[in-house]
């Protein structure tokens, strides 16, 4: 079908079946934005690089506004009965600290690695799904927004918890549109994942270069394709938790009322069969780049790369089936307690697994202590502490009295933040060069690290004695002479500490940004890494690889620069300005630009505002929605004005889709690329 007002070259009849008409210039909205420089490329960009650079940005906002949340709280614990916040100003700050950390930061960092990393790990162009790439963001960043509006428009945040448990979620005890906005915002957030999800695991099973098999596959990008399944199936579970809490809030359903039949424990059975495997979502990640950064900084490969991989795997299995040992206290019953608490002791085992094979990565290796290193050290022991606190949950007795204690919130901390913020900084410092083209100060990183690393121990390890000594977590404030003062205060000079180290991150940034124009650039490979994106120029060139790879086997860039001889020594065999590709590739075809994944995603928040206060204002929303739609279908494929370099006349689009990271026409980009050296290519 040609598109309304389209010029085409020759009549549909005289075509012969199968070609699509050429159109010359689509008119009106239909036409795809012109690629070029300038804020609006980046509002049209369907560029995975510019994506994950605007999910990783994206997320560093956010994470200073979940710290100040975080501030606000300990200057509120600092010193017993302490009048910082009121009780419900306390209320909706801890929870929206807990919902900004960990659906608007730490998700999306990992999904801006993801992003960025994962076409360039396995030789790829792009994505499977540009536009739905684009749509990704753009729909998380419009339901982040929606989220903290409702401190502007809702009458404040929420205040029922970032886990939201019914009955503090009900009208009863939660008046203000604050849980509104808590439901309908994260509703929007979850479209953003599963439509990544859904797309990068094509990316990852169909786009791999030739010769890229599953298992020849990086460790990080094995790490985030488990992630992806786990989004994929844990997001329909709390979709349908937060579907009925809407409905109980805005038209009168009583799925968790227990006078009209409802279950309160049904809301928390839907959270953590969600909320576990959401811990392992936030983690893994942080674990494939540790496995990144371990073995280049100990020059020598992964130790046992398939148990790493298959631990992995076994994790994203294992922890669908620990969600219960949150629920101790709920009254499950004992049987349930039991079976519970095995599966909590058993899942300790593959990331047991992990924690032995970085430190046989290190062992015996040359290891230079880079601020990168330093983080993915710092990540395997602090998540050891967190792995083991957490595994006394097992034991129904401890659980039991460490429930609703500061514990939980230590234990929790040392995961989260020990495990997967300290992991995802060593993956800024490490991937930086390979982004933006320079180096962060060296100097500075390890005044950021120690920084952040005593900050956070400060932060989290007194609340360990906190918790034991009995002080609950979710209170306002506490009386004097309970024994709470000391650490409390500990903890709080803590957070400043860690607010200092953001400071100095960001500080590095900047200065280092300023100090690189005198510095010479750091080249495609200032670490001597393993992986493919270090064969490629930095900052990577919109087309990824001049010529798409082909792979022989695990860390195939190392092994293009190194052999081992006779003598089992390893030895250079070539330098990486002679291995690497230059980026001088020109007419490479791309996905063109398209403002329809923005457009789209503006008309969800609209959705939202009318579903709380008028439901008139939900038809301009969906008329948004559906006119993108629309056009977004209908749209032309390409921009007809675009170079899109040469192709073979005779090619006939049936070409093998062998996961070369082009668009199924591996013979079509070849000629477009030129002529494919022994380094690889095809055949």
């Amino acid at each position: 079908m040609t598109p309304t007002n389209a010029t085409v070259t020759e009549k549909p009849l005289e075509l012969e079946s199968g070609v699509t008409p050429f159109v010359e210039r689509p008119l009106g909205v239909l036409t795809r934005p012109q690629g070029g420089r300038g804020w609006r490329d980046w509002l049209s960009t369907v560029d995975h690089k510019k994506i994950g650079i605007m999910y990783g940005v994206s997320a560093m906002v956010f994470f200073v506004v979940g710290g100040v949340e975080a501030l606000l709280i300990r200057l509120q614990l600092a010193v017993p009965n302490g009048g910082v916040l009121s009780a419900d100003v306390y209320n909706q700050v801890f929870t929206m600290h807990g919902v900004t950390m960990v659906f608007l930061f730490i998700m999306p960092l990992a999904a801006a690695f993801a992003n960025y990393l994962i076409p360039l790990q396995i030789g790829a162009r792009d994505v499977a799904f540009p536009r739905l790439n684009a749509l990704s963001y753009w729909i998380w960043l419009s339901g982040a927004i929606f989220l903290n509006s409702s401190w502007i428009v809702g009458g404040g945040g929420a205040d029922c918890g970032w886990f939201c448990y019914s009955p503090n979620s009900g009208l009863a005890f939660s008046p203000s549109h604050g849980v509104d906005f808590y439901a309908i915002g994260l509703l929007i957030a979850g479209i953003a994942s599963l439509v990544s999800a859904i797309n990068l695991i094509v990316t990852c099973l169909n786009m791999r270069a030739p010769g890229m098999d599953l298992f020849r596959m990086p460790v990080l990008t094995w790490m985030l394709l488990i992630t992806q399944f786990l989004l994929l199936f844990a997001l329909p579970v709390i979709t349908v938790a937060l579907f009925l809490l809407m409905f109980d809030r805005l038209f009168g359903s009583d799925f968790f009322n227990p006078d009209m039949g409802g279950d309160p424990l049904l809301w928390q059975h839907l959270f953590w069969i969600f909320g576990h495997p959401e811990v392992y979502i936030i983690i893994l990640p942080a674990f494939g780049v540790v496995s990144e950064i371990i073995p280049t900084f100990s020059r020598k490969p992964i130790f046992g790369y398939s148990f790493m991989v298959f631990s992995g795997i076994a994790i994203g299995f294992m922890g669908w089936g620990v969600w219960a040992h949150h629920m101790f206290v709920s009254g499950i019953g004992p049987i349930s307690v039991a079976a519970f608490s095995l599966s909590t002791m058993f899942i300790a085992v593959p990331t047991g697994v992990k924690i032995l094979n970085w430190i046989a990565t290190m062992w015996g290796g040359q290891i230079r202590y880079t601020t990168a290193m330093l983080f993915a050290v710092s990540t395997v022991g602090m998540f050891t502490i967190g792995g083991l606190s957490g595994v006394t949950h097992a034991l129904a007795p401890a659980d039991t009295q460490q429930t609703d204690t500061y514990y939980i919130v230590a234990h929790f901390h040392y995961v989260i933040f020990g495990g997967g913020v300290l992991g995802l900084m060593g993956g800024l410092y490490f991937w930086w060069p390979k982004v933006f083209g320079y180096l962060l100060n060296e100097r500075r990183g390890k005044l950021n690290f120690w920084l952040m690393l005593i900050g956070f121990n400060l932060t989290f390890g007194p609340m360990h004695v906190l918790g034991l000594q009995g002080m609950s977590r979710r209170i306002d404030t506490y009386s004097a002479g309970f024994g709470f003062e000391f650490w409390n205060l500990v903890a709080t000079i803590g957070s400043f500490i860690i607010a200092l180290s953001v400071v100095v991150f960001f500080h590095n940034i900047w200065r280092s940004k300023r100090e690189a124009a005198d510095l010479p650039p750091p080249g495609p490979d200032p670490w001597d890494a393993r992986s493919l994106e270090w064969m490629v120029p930095s900052p990577v060139p919109e087309h990824n690889f001049d010529e798409v790879p082909t792979v022989d086997g695990l860390d195939e860039w190392w092994h293009r620069k190194y052999a081992i001889d006779d003598d089992g020594n390893v030895v250079r065999i070539s330098s990486v300005q002679s291995a690497a590709q230059d980026g001088s590739a020109r007419g490479v075809h791309l996905p063109s630009p398209s403002f329809w994944p923005l457009v789209l995603a503006l008309g969800l928040p609209l959705i939202g505002y009318g579903l709380i206060f008028n439901l008139w204002l939900c038809v301009p929303g969906g008329l948004m929605v559906g006119m993108a739609m629309y056009a977004w279908a209908l749209e032309p494929v390409d921009d007809p004005d675009a170079d899109h370099g040469q192709h073979h006349e005779d090619n006939d689009g049936d070409g093998d889709n062998d996961g070369s990271g082009g668009s199924g026409d591996s013979d079509g980009e070849l000629a477009t690329v030129g002529t494919p050296s022994t380094q690889g290519g095809y055949e």
